[in-house]
Order: C-alpha cells, then structure tokens, then sequence
C-alpha cells in the first residue's frame, strides 16, 4: 500500500523534513518545533507540561489512597461507587481488574457505536465475567450513527472519531448521572498517551462542531444521537453534580507490555493489534485514512509517549515504524467491511479519500468559547484533562 510522502499543512507550505532526536515525531506533525539540540517539541512539553503531574510514585499512591478512600465514604450505602467505561482495549480492561483489587465497586458501561471487532467484545465478557461486575451495554442508534459518520467522511476533515468519541463520553456520563455517580473512572494515562499533536485532529467533545458538520452534510435529524454541550460538560456535570474525572493509571507505575500480560495470562484476554483497533473503524481511519489522505502515522504519537516513558527505545520505535500499518489483505477486508456497514460503495468509500483534506477550523466549532474557559478556570488544556485528580473538564 503506498502512502502519501508530505503530510498535509493547513496553509498549505512545505517543511523540510525532520525527525526528534530522542522520539520519532517529526515534520508531519504542522505545529512541531525543535530545539538546537534536535529534541521536539513534544518532550519538551513532556518534561514541563506532563511529567509533574505523573506521579508513579510513592508519594503518588499516597494522593491516589486519599482519593481511593473518598471514593469508598461516597458509596457507603450505595451499589456502585463509581462508574467505569470498559472498551475493551489494554487501558480500560486493566483498570477494571485494578479497580475490583483495589475494593472498588463500579458500574461498568459499554458503549456500542456499531464497530466492535469480536476480538473486543470477547474481551468484555472475558473481564466482567470473571471479575463478576454489572455491565451496562448502550447501543448508539445506527442510524444515526451511520449518517454522522458519513457526515464527517465528506467534511473530509482530520477526525473522523470524533462522532465515536463523542458517543462514548456522553452516554458513559449519561449513566453516570442516571445512577446518581459522582465519580468517573477512567483509563487516560500519561504512560501511553501523553504525546498527540493537536495538529492531527480535533476535540472531540465539542458539540457544536459535530452538529456544524451534520447539518451541512447529514440526511436525516441527528435526533437519537447522545451530545454533551459545552455547558453541561464545563459547568453542569462538574459544578452542578459535581462529578469528577479520576485517572489511576497516572499514580500507578503503568507499562503497556506488563498490562498486556496481565490481561492475557489471568482474564484470557487477547490483544488486537494496535492502540484503539478493538474499534474495526478506528483500525480503518488509523491505518489507512489518516495516513492516506493526510500524511499522518499516529503511530508515531503513541511510540513518542512510550519512548518519553521508559518504556521503549527510540531504536524499538523505528524497528515498529518499518512495519507495515496493514497488510493489503487486512486493508481489503477492512475497506470492504466498512463500505458495507455505511451502505455505499467501495469506490466512494475511495473518493472520499481522494477528495481534498479540510481542516477542521472550516467548520464552527466551540474553541475560542473553550480557550477562554479553560483561561478562566486557569487550565491546561490537553494536561489538564489528564491529569487524573479533579473535576470533570
């Protein structure tokens, strides 16, 4: 499969070619820049921005125990004390197997936007089954689904998660606040996923984005689709029903590998192959769109966090980097599968690769509302999502 060489630049100019010194971002990536050394500046922004508040640490598990025993005071009395997102992906399933050996008692939701591989749904049943937790499916609306999707195929911008995205986050905190949960924990860590330039997509939480690009390209009312507003997700959840976000992973020493085995040795979980690719879509986007029409190998992101990380060599990471993203038998199957389940064909499944990249700013969206949000409340923003303590934001 042969893939574009230049990645594609908003305004349109062309940057020599460079790679990071310490990790393997580089050029393709519109907004990175590089000190006199040649280190990016993704790591720097990993010393400064990211790693004072990754805290595998002693002292970091005492802050997470403070947090774990607030938890545990809240649910007194309660059937759940928390509520948990199960995916079945590495980072999900191995906090639910933490959160049960940490005497938690989660309600565990699973959010089915229409693109489950089998490989994730065995997976699901494999960790709440033997864990013997209540697992709560919600099945998004396919119709709806399925127009949004092909919404955003033809806004042809960077992001085409994000209406998968979306659907995850809003129903998990619907159920949340149906099953009156405070407390939402989630598997977002530093460790693998600290590093992902803005340049390559957009915030999928910004609802008036999504509901930008549906009216201008969508069919049929967006009515059975679950949206958070930016209202509700800045002020009503985190103010008003004071929910918050807590983020284990970034208090606990986390490596992909160990929770890999984990996983595999005591719940019978199987790994499929790449991060997020429990998703048949997100495997289609990651491996083939993205790269396809915009230059872009998020590979490149997710090896950066692991080389920041200690968990990987930047020579392991370029050894990864020659493989290829997906066989052409894979990519065959996957074009097939997806064109099938949009209800088109193959050949405008390949048009809408073809057509010309768009960036998202050409379409509304809610980020100078949000820029000045997070100004007000004195947040960072991809950090300060991240960081795992604290109210939702």
């Amino acid at each position: 499969m042969a893939l574009i060489t230049d990645a594609w630049m908003p305004d349109g100019r062309k940057r020599p070619y460079r790679m990071c010194v310490r990790c393997v971002m580089d050029t393709t990536d519109p907004d990175i820049s590089f000190d006199e050394a040649g280190v990016c500046s993704h790591c720097r922004d990993f010393e400064t921005v990211f790693r004072p508040h990754w805290k595998p640490t002693p002292e970091g598990w005492a802050e997470f125990e403070a947090k774990l025993a607030e938890i545990k005071a809240y649910g007194q009395g309660k059937e759940y004390d928390c509520i948990i997102g199960l995916s079945g992906g590495v980072d999900s399933s191995y906090l639910a197997t933490k959160a049960v050996e940490w005497g938690l008692r989660p309600l565990v939701v699973h959010v089915d936007a229409g693109w489950n591989s089998e490989l994730a749904v065995k997976n699901i049943e494999q960790i709440v089954s033997k864990l013997g937790l209540d697992l709560v499916t919600h099945v998004v609306d396919w119709e709806a689904m399925k127009d949004l999707q092909l919404a955003f195929l033809r806004s042809n911008v960077a992001n085409q998660d994000i209406p998968q995205d979306h659907a995850f986050f809003a129903a998990l905190y619907s159920y949340a606040i149906k099953a009156d949960i405070r407390y939402v924990i989630n598997g977002t860590n530093f460790a693998t996923e600290s590093i992902l330039p803005q340049g390559w997509g957009y915030d999928a939480m910004d609802a008036r984005h999504i509901v930008a690009i549906h009216k201008r390209f969508g069919t049929r009312p967006l009515r059975n689709f679950p949206l958070i507003s930016l209202f509700n997700y800045y002020f009503y959840f985190p103010k008003i029903r004071k929910m918050e976000i807590v983020s284990p992973l970034n208090f606990i020493p986390y490596s992909k590998k160990e929770a890999i085995d984990h996983l595999e040795n005591q719940y019978g979980w199987r790994y499929y192959g790449g991060k997020h690719y429990e998703s048949r879509w997100t495997r289609f986007y990651q491996s083939y769109y993205l790269p396809q029409k915009f230059g872009y190998d998020k590979r490149k992101a997710h090896l950066a966090s692991l080389i920041v990380t200690d968990q990987m060599t930047r020579e392991e990471a370029l050894a990864e980097l020659e493989k290829p993203l997906v066989t052409d038998n894979e990519l065959a199957e996957d074009k097939a599968f997806i064109a099938k389940k949009l209800g088109i064909g193959e050949a405008e499944l390949d048009d809408f690769i073809r057509q010309p990249p768009r960036h998202y700013k050409d379409y509304p969206t809610n980020e100078s509302q949000l820029k000045w949000l997070l100004r007000a409340y004195g947040l960072v923003s991809r950090a300060g999502r991240l960081i795992g303590i604290g109210r939702l934001r």
